[in-house]
């Protein structure tokens, strides 16, 4: 009789692989500080790392602590981030965080989770993101590039963010996490691109569905 049984996710070989062909992985952002990190993963939704890059060093040299963002007015944040997606509405959330970080945590940015995303522009993805970078806290933000890959490679089923994230965080241990997180976004961006992934050149096409079903 044929077996159901859905099999199980290929952690350990997938983990394994990452380990010996990506050794270094980390953020691609541009950053000196908690401040600029949060202002920087901030703008990074729906735009490139990239643009981003380009963007943050006037950003930076005009506003140069949150204390300085704190006092400008969005119009003023918005002439200088108008070439990332959403300026407007990303201006508006950068100096409300920015005042609230002032005002409510004594210019400090906050280390919880939960309390990163009760600022202004701060979902759960940049709160995992800036906990992971900055404090090494072993989470695992999912943008489309990990929600993708996990997908592709059986890691997860999850139907939203939040699921793949509880899933990923099942399978992969604490010490691990920070990297791996990078790892995945990584992959996502290079290799299992959403359009014309490079199936034939990734070490990992024997764990991947989506190849699985191209041949």
């Amino acid at each position: 009789m044929k077996s159901h049984r859905k099999p199980e996710p290929p952690f350990g070989p997938v983990l394994d692989w990452f380990a010996a062909n990506r050794p270094v992985a980390e953020s691609e952002l541009h950053f000196l500080s908690p401040y600029q990190l949060i202002v920087a993963v901030i703008l990074s939704a729906q735009c490139t790392d990239k643009r981003v890059n380009q963007t943050t060093p006037a950003l930076f040299d005009r506003y140069p602590d949150i204390t300085a963002l704190a006092a400008a007015t969005p119009e003023e944040v918005y002439t200088l981030i108008k070439s990332i997606s959403y300026p407007n509405s990303k201006a508006a959330h950068l100096v409300a965080m920015a005042r609230k970080v002032v005002d409510e945590f004594g210019g400090e940015i906050p280390r919880d989770i939960d309390t990163l995303m009760t600022l202004p522009g701060v979902g759960r993805k940049t709160a995992n993101v800036v906990t992971s970078v900055l404090y090494n806290e072993p989470v695992i933000a999912v943008d489309t590039h990990v929600f993708r890959v996990a997908h592709r490679l059986g890691l997860s089923d999850g139907k939203t963010p939040r699921a793949v994230e509880l899933d990923l965080e099942a399978g992969i241990p604490e010490s691990l996490r920070p990297k791996a997180h990078h790892w995945l976004i990584l992959h996502g961006r290079y290799e299992c691109t959403a359009r014309a992934p490079k199936c034939g050149a990734c070490g990992l096409s024997p764990y991947c569905r989506h190849y699985a079903l191209l041949r």
